[in-house]
């Protein structure tokens, strides 16, 4: 019966309530006898390895924080000191944001980045410039190979966590001085670009190292494999092989970078 002017008190009725919980994330919301509802296993694994990545990235802009700060320390003049020392400070900006997208998934920030602390000291042990063009070098493409491939990797996170990823790695103010401060050399002295190109090769040999050990990892690979960059041979776990088509990519781009320089991939 309808009621008329709010005057006649509504018939009871045998419907349950509604689940106002029913817009809560998964696994956050609840039942209507008001226990939990869990994710499923799957959604479970997959916030698991977005964790994983996003450790990753977080690590890394960590350790970009401590290299730009030890560059801007050894910077040959004043103006490069003083913007890789800004570099710097915004790579604790981007890992805060990273981290706090961890804490969202219901992750540990800290666990997260642990778990990558020695992920760049292979490389850094192979690859010890001997002057400051080989150091801008270094930051320009072999730290740049690590970019590219969060990048690539990312495209099988959640969307959240995705476009997160992109806009923190759109940030390309200190390749543009590496550009400026290495072509200015290059254009000087060919002795030296030729130098710079041999480097430049060694450096992305050892980046691509890198890029094979972090793919062995289970949950980067899933992620990975999510992201569809590539297909594996058909029987092939995704943490055992990495699809062709990643280290194309990575070398394509590594091939633009030096390109930038005038420089022989």
């Amino acid at each position: 019966m309808t009621s008329v002017a709010g005057n006649a008190a509504p018939e009871p009725s045998d419907a349950p309530p509604l689940d106002r919980a029913s817009n809560r994330a998964p696994g956050k919301g609840a039942d209507r006898a008001g226990a939990p509802v869990e994710a499923g296993p799957e959604a479970a694994a997959d916030t698991a390895d977005a964790i994983e990545v996003l450790g990753l990235v977080a690590a890394l802009e960590h350790q970009a924080f401590t290299r730009l700060a030890g560059d801007s320390a050894q910077a040959p003049d004043l103006e490069q000191a003083l913007a890789l020392s800004r570099f710097a400070a915004c790579c604790t900006e981007r890992r805060d944001r990273v981290l706090a997208r961890v804490a969202d998934l219901g992750g540990d920030p800290v666990v997260a980045l642990g778990r990558f602390g020695d992920v760049l000291d292979d490389f850094d042990a192979r690859t010890t410039p001997s002057s400051w063009s080989e150091r801008l070098l270094k930051a320009y493409v072999g730290y740049g190979v690590a970019d590219d491939f969060c990048r690539l990797v990312a495209r099988g996170l959640d969307p959240e966590s995705r476009v997160l990823v992109a806009e923190l790695l759109e940030d390309a103010s200190h390749a543009e001085l590496a550009v400026r401060e290495l072509d200015a050399v290059c254009a000087q002295d060919t002795v030296v670009s030729a130098r710079l190109a041999l480097w430049g090769r060694r450096l992305v040999g050892e980046a691509l190292g890198v890029v094979q050990r972090l793919v062995q990892r289970p949950g980067v690979a899933r992620v990975l494999d999510r992201a569809d960059v590539g297909t594996a041979p058909a029987g092939t776990a995704p943490e055992q092989e990495t699809p062709a088509t990643v280290f194309n990519e990575l070398t394509a781009q590594h091939t633009r970078r030096m390109s930038r320089l005038h420089l022989t991939a």
